[in-house]
């Protein structure tokens, strides 16, 4: 995270972020089973920097399966099946993106390395529990950073799949930013608008129209 220290270094000192990190703490050493492993709850600012950064893609919070969650939203480590949400957009890609083809694991360190922010409104979560840690003060942290990113760069893509997500619009400047919105990719929503809504191309005609280098999503 030393790349991000001087866009976050201010936000790891305010009450909301110790309480969080002290919340944590307490529920490992009271021996609850928290993802993702401590030491990847920040693996997406380990990845890439402020400055490198061009895409925003916003998760709601961790998978809360055993080998899910390593700190990237919508992520998994090669060897682990691909989750729901994952598989399909996988399907939305090899449908918006006609050089895609579909991988056979889930991990996308290869966006994050491309300056794609792989990032979960909230950061941990308890396991078996979904959105358990949503009121620990993840939020305002993510918030914060959005802000932050919002105010300090210009010409980001943000992505924001359903309504948490959506939430954050009011903190990024529509003005200076490209603002993708859309439901949530989950098997209960993505046949509400998920499917064909060509986000991935989207993204990349926005980037070329900024002179920025486009992603390439193949994995």
């Amino acid at each position: 995270m030393e790349a991000w220290s001087s866009l976050l270094g201010e936000l790891t000192q305010k009450a909301y972020f110790l309480e969080a990190m002290a919340f944590v703490e307490a529920e490992r050493r009271a021996g609850k089973v928290i993802y993702p492993p401590q030491e990847d709850i920040f693996a997406a600012f380990e990845l890439s920097t402020p400055e490198n950064t061009k895409v925003v893609v916003l998760g709601q919070d961790p998978y809360h399966g055993p080998n899910q969650a390593h700190g990237l939203s919508f992520s998994v480590r090669k060897g682990n099946k691909i989750p729901p949400s994952l598989r399909n957009i996988y399907k939305e890609l090899a449908s918006d993106i006609p050089s895609f083809s579909v991988p056979e694991h889930g991990d996308l360190t290869n966006w994050a390395e491309q300056g794609v922010l792989l990032l979960n409104s909230v950061l941990t979560v308890e396991q078996g529990q979904a959105h358990s840690h949503k009121n620990i003060g993840w939020h305002k942290f993510t918030d914060d950073i959005i802000y932050a990113l919002s105010e300090q760069f210009s010409d980001l893509v943000f992505i924001l799949w359903g309504g948490p997500a959506q939430k954050k619009e009011k903190l990024i400047n529509a003005d200076k930013h490209f603002i993708l919105k859309g439901v949530h990719p989950s098997p209960l929503s993505a046949h509400r608008g998920f499917f064909g809504c060509k986000h991935f191309s989207r993204t990349n005609e926005y980037l070329r129209s900024v002179n920025k280098q486009r992603i390439d999503w193949q994995l």
